[in-house]
């Protein structure tokens, strides 16, 4: 059986950016970004698009967003938590013929390529349906998701569930420990996009 080329496999990009934002006490995603180049979903969706396509951002009903050169998906309601949402982007890549999906948080400023790189390395090695980063806690919006794995959050969301983790609990998952976290970094307030000789774009 011929070796699948994890760089060459097609992998979608999933940014959820509608979430309610309650420590910041502000929409996240239009956060604009120190030095004033971009909001934090434009560099969230830039660093994804380097290596996903089609990428997919899935915003609150009404939400405001910057224009993006991606598709835009609406939630069906407000204040549903992370797992719906993640239904909705997995059922767009899996409709936009994406075996995989990177889905990650809108908050992670410091997100890189080739954090994405290795997550899909591993998915494609083991053939995991779920490939999660690990730093001491799992990091569920940062991970890659088999795009088939829908069907099972839309059962998990009809039963009332909401929480990634029990999305992730009934799937064989592979958990990577991180020797660097940094790229995993969430902000919860203004002062946390302050880190030292960050290269926003």
């Amino acid at each position: 059986m011929a070796e699948i080329d994890s760089d060459a496999m097609p992998l979608a990009g999933v940014v959820l950016a509608g979430g309610e934002s309650r420590r910041m006490g502000r929409d996240k995603a239009t956060l604009p970004l120190p030095g004033g180049t971009a909001t934090l979903v434009e560099h969230v969706v830039g660093v994804v698009g380097e290596r996903c396509q089609p990428v997919f951002v899935v915003a609150a009903p009404g939400q405001p967003l910057p224009p993006l050169p991606v598709s835009i998906l609406r939630d069906e309601l407000r204040g549903l938590g992370p797992l719906p949402a993640t239904a909705r982007g997995l059922r767009a890549a899996a409709a936009a013929g994406a075996r995989f999906a990177f889905v990650c948080a809108v908050d992670m400023p410091l997100l890189t390529v080739e954090l994405i790189d290795d997550l899909v390395r591993r998915a494609v090695e083991t053939n995991a349906e779920v490939v999660l980063p690990w730093d001491g806690r799992s990091h569920y919006l940062a991970a890659v998701y088999r795009t088939d794995l829908v069907d099972r959050v839309d059962a998990l969301v009809s039963a009332g569930e909401r929480k990634m983790s029990a999305f992730v609990d009934v799937c064989d998952a592979q958990r990577i420990v991180m020797s660097d976290s940094g790229p995993l970094s969430n902000i919860n307030t203004e002062a946390d996009l302050r880190v030292p000789a960050q290269p926003w774009r």
